[in-house]
């Protein structure tokens, strides 16, 4: 069985001196919670069985006083894997880099955000330190589980050891979108995104999450995606979505607790039946706290009916308070507190309760099944998981969830009042509409909501991402750089000398021929003309070349030959002896391209040597001759264009060997290969191709035992071999040319009869 390690910042425990006496505990929070839970409930019957589980972190103690700690530690779900990392270092790594400028800058303050020099090298210390701990400990059978703004470069430094380790990286916070990443250092930002990237799988809360990311390394590394998978050092990546979720029977059953009724009652006599408004949450600017308040004096001063009827109860618990903005922040609170108390409120009456606490789950539990309404109004949140926990409390079905639609949760618990914190006015109104919502309508939006959180709980949270990760890593082995070795040759040699009904399946550019700085100079040589010839004489033999060039070119240079030819990756083809014909399903609106080709010429004149080439269905930028840099730069945001423009029109964007290309939808080698084998039936085929278009064709043949596939470059692929260049694959045209194939001459008879 395998070992899975769970890698955070902190290990799950707490340490501290107590009398001179080491004190050790359980530690709590969202993260710790969400990982035990599913090693408890599933971690050894769910998708994946681990014979042993480690959890590697920062102890946040001398490595003397971890020593003395260890044998008081009781949870016995994980072997504990220690980080060291001095004070000085991980102060600017933790309060520095990861809270001091990731935090702010993920969830949208780019203005509180420090670019320290010292944060960033102690940052990337702090993640080596974890790989100088996980070395001898780790081999390729592993599964790491990376968790967090924390770690992003951890999963490529240990990569760079374990080339076949299992790695999953989630991300527990927002994922910005490109133009506010982009206001870090260059070199940060590459260190971060080629960091994430070193994981097998890598999980966000929300699509717009996962969808920043994928913009972001386009525009940063130039690295597209194909249905949210990613190649990268010839490797794929999965980027997925996984709403994190909780222990959906832990918050519902609390709801009859002896412990939680008594202070449930004990709340509700206190506030003198008055209508309950909670919230809670962690001392950040990001939670919208001074939003939460302004609404709630404006619902008091639009709606006084509600005057000394409601009392808000907010408890705020202290985090990162030696972190300045986070110290100025709790001091402007509190002043706003105390100010709002004396100008709204009256001697009997206190419209806000706050509490600065820690509170325990069963004074959690108490408060969520005593309110009337949780008000949650973060201006940025990953998740949100109070939300989910607020829902499933209530075991009763009373109770309103006004959420802002900034929190990752409000696009599963749709059944809320979602509100934006930004709009005082709006929700104003929503606590007001929550406040005087009938006790059915509120149990008819519980249950909804209950639903979801039941079904989609910490538990299937996490097989869900273990199962997907174990995917990921099976579709890595069917996309693998092989090179057509001897032994391969000589079983594809064997088979083409046994088989009547032989298929080749050739690209052009790349395959057959080099790539010429000028498309029009890539003509066939004599050579390679009388090989095509040879071969196609063989009636055994029925040859495609499968191209994404013009119909033109590819007529004028190869329309003698007894072959069929395949254009503009599908959308016109010719059979030998026949003329040009295309089929009605991409005929289309003419407008599209004249749009296209203004975009594109816009970026012709920004990139010096690039050209555009006009087809019949289709439009293509080259960027070969252009300077690599710039290319690099100009093709990334001429992508982003495109894909932006395109979005609700029938044609598609792909990037291929230098080139971004725009055609009808649909319009794809793959879709070409599929007519011809519904055709005829082939007990041989042999598809050789160089770009990223091929392996739309490849992928179509992985489901033919019959066929070999084959790769031109170094690059790996869906098909099961690869050859370096142009020339080898001639070559190994002309070693099948050459082969005496059994049977053909009397099929040679035949014919000539």
């Amino acid at each position: 069985m395998k070992r899975l390690f769970i890698l955070s910042n902190r290990l799950p425990v707490t340490i501290w001196h107590e009398k001179d006496q080491i004190k050790v505990s359980n530690s709590s929070g969202g993260l710790v919670s969400a990982i035990s839970s599913y090693i408890n409930h599933s971690g050894n019957t769910g998708t994946e069985k681990f014979s042993e589980k480690f959890w590697v972190g920062i102890p946040g103690c001398s490595e003397k006083v971890w020593e003395s700690a260890t044998v008081q530690l009781t949870d016995d779900a994980f072997g504990y894997l220690p980080v060291f990392v001095p004070p000085k270092a991980y102060d600017q790594y933790y309060n520095g880099l990861s809270n001091s400028v990731l935090w702010p800058l993920f969830h949208y303050f780019p203005s509180y955000a420090e670019y320290n020099a010292q944060y960033f090298d102690n940052y990337i210390a702090a993640n080596e330190a974890f790989v100088a701990a996980l070395l001898s400990k780790l081999n390729d059978d592993d599964i790491l589980w990376i968790h967090d703004y924390h770690l992003l470069p951890l999963a490529g430094k240990i990569r760079a050891h374990f080339p076949k380790i299992t790695i999953g990286f989630f991300l527990h916070i927002p994922f910005p979108s490109f133009e506010i990443f982009r206001l870090m250092p260059s070199r940060w930002q590459e260190e971060f995104l080629k960091g994430m990237l070193g994981a097998d799988l890598i999980g966000f809360h929300t699509i717009d999450y996962a969808s920043h990311f994928l913009e972001t390394i386009q525009m940063v590394l130039n690295i597209e995606n194909e249905h949210h998978i990613v190649k990268y050092q010839n490797r794929l990546i999965k980027i997925d979505v996984f709403p994190i979720s909780i222990d959906y029977e832990k918050y519902n059953s609390a709801y009859k607790l002896p412990e939680v009724a008594s202070k449930r009652k004990t709340y509700r006599e206190q506030f003198n039946q008055q209508k309950i408004i909670f919230s809670v949450d962690r001392l950040d600017y990001t939670k919208g706290v001074f939003c939460r308040l302004k609404a709630y004096e404006r619902f008091l001063v639009k709606y006084p009916e509600f005057k000394e009827k409601v009392v808000f109860v907010m408890v705020i618990v202290p985090s990162r308070d030696t972190i300045k903005k986070y110290a100025e922040r709790k001091t402007e609170i509190d002043g706003f507190i105390g100010d709002f108390n004396s100008r709204i409120g009256n001697i009997t009456w206190k419209p806000v309760n706050y509490q600065y606490t820690h509170l325990d789950f069963h004074d959690l539990m108490a408060l969520y099944t005593a309110c009337d309404l949780a008000l949650i109004t973060p201006l940025r949140d990953g998740m949100n998981l109070v939300a989910k926990e607020f829902i499933s409390s209530r075991q009763d079905l009373q109770g309103v969830l006004v959420l802002s639609e900034m929190a990752g949760a409000a696009r599963e618990l749709t059944d809320a009042l979602t509100i934006n914190p930004n709009d005082i006015e709006g929700t104003a109104d929503s606590i007001r509409a929550g406040l005087r919502m009938p006790a059915e309508q509120q149990s008819k939006k519980l249950v909804n909501m209950q639903k979801r959180v039941r079904q989609y709980d910490i538990i299937a949270w996490g097989e869900d991402f273990m199962n997907e990760l174990s995917l990921i890593k099976i579709k890595q082995k069917e996309f693998e750089f092989k090179f057509l070795n001897p032994e391969a040759i000589e079983a594809l040699i064997g088979k083409y000398k046994s088989r009547k009904n032989r298929l080749l399946l050739l690209d052009y550019d790349g395959t057959l021929v080099p790539f010429s700085a000028v498309p029009e100079q890539a003509a066939p040589d004599r050579n390679l003309l009388k090989l095509l010839h040879h071969l196609s004489e063989d009636p055994g033999n029925d040859i495609f070349i499968v191209s994404g060039r013009d119909s033109g070119s590819l007529d004028r240079w190869l329309g003698h030959l007894n072959i069929n030819i395949i254009a503009e990756h599908g959308a016109k083809f010719k059979r030998k002896g026949s003329g040009w014909k295309t089929s009605i399903v991409y005929m289309s609106d003419e407008n599209w391209k004249q749009n296209i080709l203004q975009v594109m010429q816009k970026y012709e004149l920004r990139c010096a040597n690039t050209f555009i080439e006009k087809k019949d269905y289709s439009v293509a930028w080259h960027f070969r001759n252009a300077e690599p840099e710039q290319a690099k730069v100009r093709s990334a945001e001429l992508f982003t264009e495109l894909n932006d423009y395109s979005k609700d029109l029938n044609i598609q964007v792909f990037k291929g060997n230098k080139v971004i290309e725009v055609r009808i939808k649909g319009m794809d080698k793959g879709y070409a290969v599929k007519q011809i084998l519904k055709e005829k039936a082939y007990d041989f085929i042999l598809a050789c191709g160089d770009d990223y278009t091929d392996e739309d064709m490849f992928r179509v043949l992985t489901k033919y035992d019959e066929a070999f596939t084959i790769k031109i470059g170094y690059e790996a692929s869906y098909a099961q071999f690869n050859l370096y260049t142009p020339q080898m694959t001639v070559s190994l045209l002309e070693m099948l040319s050459r082969i005496p194939v059994a049977g053909n001459e009397l099929r040679l008879k035949e014919k000539n009869a």
